[in-house]
């Protein structure tokens, strides 16, 4: 019984990542092993589940129905060891993708509690800047900022994280500091993932609007690149609190018009479609909701409600 469930756990990490090799290095098991495994696999249920070519291996059709039975099968399995369990112990392998800067200065400064409570819990962080498509990277829950698509995925919001405009003291010193919105007109801005972009933003102010567009000659793909530039005084940087909060605690960066201020960026939790939620992904997305609640900008600790990220 087992091995079937491993096998099966095997093929539905083929079917994600269509390939060998991958699926091999990703579960510690040589190419050679995968390809035997699949074709037993193949020949115990009389049906080819995959089509080989040099460069990939794709689903049949009679692969596409059968990973739909395995996947709830499989997702049934985890529910009915986590239940059997109890709700205190959660085990095997937890996926999660995150943008690469909130993954690094945010999440994984807070897993080691999280980590130390689950020992049998082992978790993949895929981080990128990019969206990945869940279903084929066999994602159990992301984190998105912004709103949402429309979609049949199941998501949590977490909260809401504040934006802000950024700069290098050496930047400031150059160009000028903003006292008004109108005083960004002609200044540089550095173009990043969550930056304001072509489509501008307003700032508002006991209210008053006042729209800007951010306009630069260094863009970047990654928010970590566009806060290592705004330090590297290359310009003004539009991004969230998480991005840039200790550059501003240690100097690197200052905050440019702080009374004025953006519309806040969702965060969400989002768990893929047809897949069921899987028990450690919701204990995760719990911890996470509170972990992250900040303290409030006055200084005093104190938290604002449930699922709230803002902070002026």
């Amino acid at each position: 019984m087992n091995d079937k469930l491993s096998t099966l756990r095997l093929f539905t990490r083929v079917a994600r990542t269509s390939s060998f090799t991958r699926a091999g290095r990703e579960l510690g098991i040589s190419q050679p092993s995968v390809s035997r495994q699949i074709s037993e696999l193949e020949t115990d249920i009389g049906a080819a589940l995959f089509v080989r070519s040099t460069r990939a291996v794709k689903l049949t059709e009679a692969g596409v129905a059968y990973l739909a039975r395995v996947d709830a099968i499989l997702d049934a399995l985890d529910e009915a060891d986590h239940a059997a369990r109890g709700s205190t112990e959660l085990r095997g392998r937890l996926r999660i993708a995150l943008s690469t800067s909130f993954g690094i200065r945010e999440v994984i400064p807070r897993l080691e509690p999280f980590m130390a409570s689950h020992p049998a819990l082992h978790i993949d962080l895929l981080m990128s800047d990019d969206r990945e498509d869940l279903i084929a990277e066999g994602v159990d829950v992301a984190i998105r900022f912004g709103a949402l698509p429309d979609s049949n995925a199941t998501s949590r919001l977490l909260g809401r994280s504040s934006r802000m405009l950024v700069a290098a003291p050496a930047y400031l010193a150059r160009a000028g500091m903003p006292a008004e919105p109108a005083d960004l007109a002609g200044h540089d801005f550095v173009i990043g993932p969550s930056s304001a972009g072509a489509l501008g933003a307003t700032l508002r102010k006991e209210g008053r609007e006042v729209d800007f567009r951010a306009e630069g000659r260094l863009s970047t793909s990654v928010n970590e690149g566009a806060t290592s530039a705004a330090v590297a005084g290359l310009g003004i940087l539009t991004i969230g609190l998480w991005g840039c909060r200790s550059e501003l605690a240690d100097g690197r960066l200052v905050r440019i018009l702080p009374d004025w201020q953006l519309d806040p960026v969702e965060v969400h939790a989002v768990f893929p479609a047809r897949r069921a939620m899987r028990p450690a992904a919701r204990v995760l997305v719990d911890y996470l909701a509170e972990s992250l609640r900040p303290i409030s900008a006055d200084g005093t600790g104190q938290t604002r409600a449930r699922g709230s990220m803002s902070q002026p």
